[in-house]
């Protein structure tokens, strides 16, 4: 039987939850079961800068970080949970996406 696999990625980890759990709804409502959201690696993303602007002066340093936050979701074929998931408003910072295995 073929499967819907979704994968989401975001720097936001309070809306990448909150698309989760709203996948996790459109699935409890229809009747399927799922498997996730599965946590992948998180991937950091780390720049750092010296504090002067000229380059001249202490050797101090600016560390910034961005981290991108990972989640897996399985589940049978089922169009209904398709179309929900197309029909709803995903935040631009959350990609998603949709593939179908065998």
């Amino acid at each position: 039987m073929p499967k819907i696999r979704i994968k989401l990625n975001s720097a936001d980890i309070e809306m990448l939850n909150a698309v989760c759990d709203a996948i996790k709804g459109f699935a409890k409502s229809a009747g399927v079961t799922i498997s996730g959201p599965v946590p992948l690696p998180t991937k950091k993303l780390k720049v750092t800068t010296r504090k002067s602007p000229c380059g001249d002066g202490t050797a101090t340093f600016d560390r910034f970080e961005m981290r991108i936050h990972k989640r897996l979701i399985e589940f049978p074929t089922n169009e209904k949970i398709l179309h929900s998931i197309m029909k709803m408003r995903i935040p631009k910072n959350v990609n998603i996406k949709i593939e179908m295995k065998d």
